[in-house]
Formats: structure tokens, C-alpha cells, sequence
């Protein structure tokens, strides 16, 4: 088997499974979920579901991870050799296969706004020719396949160095500049004369009805953004050591995840309010609106640089976590050495990425269930096997895991502890399965 690796430190395990958690969701979905569910509202239920659902779910898997030193399905066939549930572990894989082949493009897309943005020539334009801009850039043929491919290679090169010196490091250095490039962008647009609109959108209660709805789109979102159900934080915690609090480790993710969510949304709102654009612009608004907010702002050109830098960095270490599940499942089932197996994956999702990304172009026609090749991956992984994978781990460690396995890894020896061990016990077998079990229900009647 080929060897394998674990993290040197407590802040490199902290980097690497923020940089994990970290990503897209916080910085490009976060902040348009937000303003399509009305602001405030959505902001109360996703504080709640995060640390009421998320880092349950969390815990559930860095236990999984850490007891067995195993990669997504190496842990399940070591906790439950010959059952169904080896099952859970290839579901995990499988939902991050999908999601790198055109999670690829994405971040592709944030890397053309960057050169875009260091260039000078995204500014100078209007939000319909922005909207125009962009329609060009995804429709055509080459450009967005290239940079997919600038992206499989960094990050395979990355993986390739190992857990220490590739994923390890590589988080050491990009998520602290990821931080500091986000406190920098949020007190600039604080200033901002639009600003208080902004912030009473976010935080003063208002008469929009909370709904449902509104609560199953900040659960679902909560375990988008915390990377939760796609075998990332299983495969990452098979590095943990023992002295790592799973407990701690976990409540750390997720409240730096909400503050990167909360200040991604004091980056946009408050510059969108004072440049009388509109929030409910739904994904659209990092790639076609804030452009045009750019233009308008004084030294515009070096805010578009660190706004898509920040948003590059946070799309390439999420990219980096969700391939490392793909690539250490090949490394250690097929023996292979991290540098043949991240060169196999990285060709597949060349391959299947530049199809992907050509959804928008020459096979934009070419749909299934009235959704595009890049819809389907998105609405398949987002909406289908993500909830389901987050259910199934839940349900696992909750039902199936021997109790002295979760005490165990969650250094339980108090009575008090023990009592809210069963807490937490509770909230795996009853509340997230059921809250969770709701976001994918609700897809088919919303």
C-alpha cells in the first residue's frame, strides 16, 4: 500500500480543513442565498444550522477519519467489512468526482477574472456588459478549457509534494492571505458611503416572513460550505494525530466558515448598496455585478485584484481538498504512488471538465431532465448526494458505530461527558438525518 502521510501540526490541520471548508460557498453562494431569502432571516437559520446540524455532522466524520487512518472507503470497509456500508465510502468519492469535474471551472472562471482584474481590463464597463462579458468567456470553446487545465495542474502538483509539504503547507500560506485579503476588502466597503444600507439588510430584522423554505436553503447551504457529505473531512482527519481535539477542531471550522460568509457579505452588500445595484442578483452577482462596482470605486482596479485573488485562493484550496479524496482513494486501493494516481485523476478531469465547461458553448443543446451537462453535475451533487451522504454518515456514526469508538475519539471519560455524549448521539441519530432529510425533500416541492 502506498504510503501515507498526516499533518505536522495543530494550525496545519486547522488551515487545511478551513481551507477545505472554505470555498466557493462562502464567498460566491453565501452571500446571493442570503440576499435571496431576504437577509437577516436566512443569516439567524444559518448560524443555527451550522452549529446545531454542521458541526454535528462535522464531528461525525473526523471520527470516521481519525480512528481508522483510512481514506473514504477504506474507512467504512475497516469499520463495517462485508456490509452495505462500505457503500457510504464510494458514495463519498463518487460525490467528489462530480463535484471536482466542474468544480475545475469554476475556479478556472475566478482565475480568468484575477489575470482580468491585474490586467485593468475588467473595469471601465456596465453590468449589461459584464453580463455580455461573461456569457462570451463561458460560451467559448478553448479559453475556459485551458484555464481548467492551469488549475488540474497546480493543484495535482500540490498534491503531489504530499500531506506535509503539499496540502499541509500550501494551506499555511494561502489561508492566512485568504484572511487578511478579506478583512482589508470588508473594512474598505464599510466605509463606504452605502454602507448602512447594507448592513441593516444583514442585520436588522425585518418583516420578511421566515419560512420553511428559507430554513432548508441555510441548511443546505451549511452543508455545502462546511464540505460536509463529499468524503473531504473523513479523508482529511485519516491525517489527524491523537492529540488533535475533534471537538474543538470542528467548532473552529465552523466559526471561522460563518465569519469568511459573514465578511464576504460585508465585502458585497455594503458596495452594492452604494453603487445602487441590485443583491438579488443570484449567482450572477460576484462574476456580473460586482465588476461593475469595481468600475465605480475609487483605486477600483486594486480591489477587483484582491477580491478574485481571495476568491481564486478559496476555490483552489477547496478543489485541492475534494481531489485529495479522489486521489487517496486511487493511491492506497490500486497501490499506486501519489504522483501516478494525481496525474490519472488530474487527466480525467481535464477530459471530463472540458465537457463540462462546454455546456456553455458547443453543447449547450446537449441537456438531460431539461438541465445542461454543467446543471446536471451541479444539481446531482449539491441536491442529491451531498444531503444523502451527510444523512448516511449521521446515521452511521449515531446507529451503526460502537459508542466506544465515538467516546473514544472524542476523549470522553467524565460523567458529564458522557451525558453530553448522548446529546450528541441524539443529534446524529434524530436531528440532522431529519433536518437534512428535509433540504432534499423540499427540492421536490418547492
Amino acid at each position: 500500500m502506498a504510503s501515507r502521510g498526516s499533518f505536522a501540526s495543530k494550525f496545519g490541520v486547522l488551515m487545511a480543513t478551513v481551507g477545505s471548508a472554505v470555498g466557493l460557498g462562502n464567498i460566491w453562494r453565501f452571500p446571493y442565498q442570503m440576499a435571496d431569502n431576504g437577509g437577516d432571516a436566512f443569516l439567524l437559520m444559518y448560524v443555527i444550522c451550522v452549529f446545531f446540524m454542521g458541526v454535528p455532522a462535522m464531528m461525525a466524520e473526523f471520527i470516521i477519519g481519525r480512528h481508522t487512518h483510512r481514506n473514504a472507503v477504506g474507512a467504512f470497509e475497516s469499520l463495517a467489512p462485508k456490509t452495505s456500508w462500505t457503500g457510504v465510502g464510494y458514495l463519498g468519492v463518487f460525490t467528489g468526482f462530480i463535484i471536482d469535474c466542474y468544480y475545475c471551472v469554476v475556479t478556472g472562471w475566478t482565475l480568468y477574472y484575477l489575470y482580468k482584474s491585474v490586467t485593468g481590463s475588467l473595469l471601465g464597463g456596465t453590468m449589461d456588459s459584464y453580463a455580455q462579458m461573461f456569457s462570451a468567456f463561458a460560451a467559448d470553446t478553448w479559453l475556459p478549457i485551458i484555464l481548467l487545465i492551469v488549475v488540474v495542474i497546480i493543484t495535482c502538483g500540490i498534491l503531489v509534494m504530499g500531506v506535509q509539504k503539499g496540502i499541509e503547507n500550501v494551506s499555511k500560506v494561502l489561508l492566512p492571505m485568504l484572511f487578511v485579503t478579506l478583512i482589508i476588502l470588508a473594512v474598505n466597503s464599510c466605509l463606504m458611503p452605502g454602507a448602512l444600507d447594507g448592513l441593516k439588510f444583514m442585520f436588522v430584522p425585518s418583516k420578511s416572513n421566515v419560512t420553511l423554505f428559507t430554513f432548508l436553503d441555510a441548511a443546505g447551504q451549511a452543508f455545502f460550505s462546511l464540505s460536509i457529505g463529499m468524503g473531504a473531512l473523513i479523508t482529511y482527519s485519516s491525517y489527524f494525530d491523537d492529540n488533535i481535539n475533534i471537538t474543538k477542531t470542528a467548532t473552529q471550522i465552523a466559526v471561522i466558515d460563518l465569519l469568511v460568509a459573514v465578511v464576504s457579505s460585508l465585502i458585497i452588500f455594503p458596495a452594492v448598496f452604494t453603487f445602487g445595484a441590485e443583491p438579488e442578483q443570484g449567482p450572477g452577482l460576484v462574476f456580473k455585478v460586482l465588476p461593475s462596482v469595481f468600475t465605480q470605486m475609487k483605486i477600483g482596479w486594486l480591489w477587483s485584484v484582491m477580491f478574485y485573488l481571495l476568491l481564486f485562493i478559496a476555490a483552489l484550496t477547496s478543489f485541492l481538498s475534494i481531489t485529495e479524496v479522489v486521489v487517496a482513494y486511487a493511491s492506497e486501493t490500486f497501490n499506486l504512488k501519489r504522483l501516478t494516481s494525481s496525474i490519472i485523476i488530474g487527466a480525467i478531469f481535464v477530459v471530463i471538465g472540458s465537457v463540462t465547461s462546454l455546456s456553455f458553448g458547443p453543447l449547450k443543446d446537449v441537456t438531460l431532465f431539461d438541465m445542461t451537462i454543467f446543471e446536471l453535475m451541479d444539481y446531482l451533487a449539491s441536491n442529491i448526494l451531498l444531503p444523502v451522504g451527510g444523512v448516511l454518515i449521521s446515521v452511521f456514526v449515531g446507529w451503526r458505530l460502537d459508542r466506544k469508538v465515538v467516546a473514544s475519539q472524542l476523549k470522553v471519560e467524565s460523567p458529564k461527558q458522557y451525558k453530553l455524549l448522548s446529546v450528541y448521539i441524539f443529534f446524529l441519530r434524530y436531528i440532522v438525518p431529519v433536518t437534512v432529510g428535509g433540504v432534499f425533500a423540499s427540492q421536490f416541492f418547492s
